[in-house]
């Protein structure tokens, strides 16, 4: 697989020789995150009637991230994306987005274009203020019915077992890395690292994240499936858990408002899931992992861009750390308690 070496116009060109595109056909990067190269296709048809244009977006896996520390990953990922997508659109179409075609080949695969005219992505909606605890509602729905229809499936456990890529995408330059700039936690960071990779037990998205989220009405969509891994699903919602509390910090004045996403998050998580005893292990997991990915997003491969007050990274760094050290026995006990903090910490004002 040779897509990541492609300059843009021999990407157009792989574009027009797989039949996907015609010579006219034009290529506008989209914002995105990190991993892969993301275009608008821009182009035109005319089959036997007047000129239509066509719009859709490709997106091609790349091998060397775009962060600051040095960190690969194998381009095959892009493969378990385009699985990801089909196992989930068999029971959530709409929570999909539509593919159209894929390149094993060339790691890329073209997928239907959810315009902003329609669509708005949630974690810009967060950070411009607009908190609306419904939409992380609908996140928990979706991610307790993805795990509830991939526990114990057999084809979903073959078809995902990206163990590797899971490791170079997450364990490691989330919370192997963070273990070892905080030497004193890291066996505690090591241990949980160790126990999250032996740990196969449903479907995990991998990057269960409001950029990777787009509401349209009532249509939530999740894009970005990359990191996808039949493993334990407390990282997925650790994840989403994490970010909502990195919004938290960086806003200060919508402690209500985010305190009750997560709420809703998990309440929606439950019912969904259906299943009473891997809910609450569901939990008493997240209340470990939440406070490492909050240290990783501060000194990990992939820090957080939008918190630049030092004073608020600090004092998400010493929290974390200390309830990395002296975890909450649950997940509402940790939430409580990170709030609480907040909101006495003066940071809020």
């Amino acid at each position: 697989m040779s897509g990541q070496q492609q300059t843009h116009g021999e990407f157009l060109r792989q574009l027009v020789a797989d039949g996907l595109a015609s010579p006219r056909a034009r290529l506008a990067p989209l914002a995105g995150g990190v991993s892969s190269d993301i275009y608008l296709v821009s182009d035109v048809e005319n089959a036997s009637g007047p000129t239509r244009q066509r719009r859709f977006v490709v997106k091609r896996a790349l091998a060397r991230l775009k962060v600051k520390d040095d960190w690969r990953a194998d381009i095959g990922r892009n493969i378990s994306e385009q699985r990801f997508i089909r196992y989930v659109s068999e029971f959530l179409p709409d929570a999909m987005p539509r593919l159209i075609a894929g390149s094993e080949q060339h790691a890329y695969f073209a997928m239907e274009w959810l315009d902003d005219q329609r669509f708005a992505n949630w974690k810009t909606l967060l950070l411009h203020g607009q908190i609306d605890p419904r939409h992380a509602a609908m996140a928990g729905s979706m991610l307790g019915t993805i795990h509830a229809r991939s526990a114990g499936d057999p084809h979903a456990a073959r078809t995902f077992a990206t163990d590797r890529n899971f490791h170079e995408l997450r364990i490691g330059p989330y919370l192997l890395t963070t273990g070892r700039r905080h030497q004193d936690i890291q066996p505690i960071i090591d241990a949980e690292a160790r126990r999250l990779g032996q740990t196969h037990e449903a479907l995990v998205h991998g990057d269960f994240s409001p950029k990777n989220m787009l509401i349209g009405g009532q249509r939530m969509v999740l894009l970005d499936c990359e990191v996808a891994w039949y493993g334990d699903p407390a990282f997925d919602g650790a994840f989403l858990a994490s970010h909502l509390c990195l919004k938290a910090l960086y806003h200060g004045r919508f402690l209500g408002e985010l305190r009750q996403s997560i709420d809703r998050f998990m309440s929606s998580y439950a019912t969904s899931r259906a299943d009473e005893a891997a809910t609450r292990q569901f939990q008493h997991r997240l209340a470990r992992l939440v406070p490492m990915l909050l240290l990783a997003r501060l000194d990990g491969k992939s820090p957080v861009e939008y918190l630049t007050d030092q004073n608020r990274r600090q004092w998400l760094r010493d929290l974390a750390r200390e309830l990395i050290a002296r975890p909450a026995g649950a997940f509402d006990d940790f939430v409580q308690r990170y709030f609480a903090c907040l909101s006495d910490s003066g940071l809020c004002r």
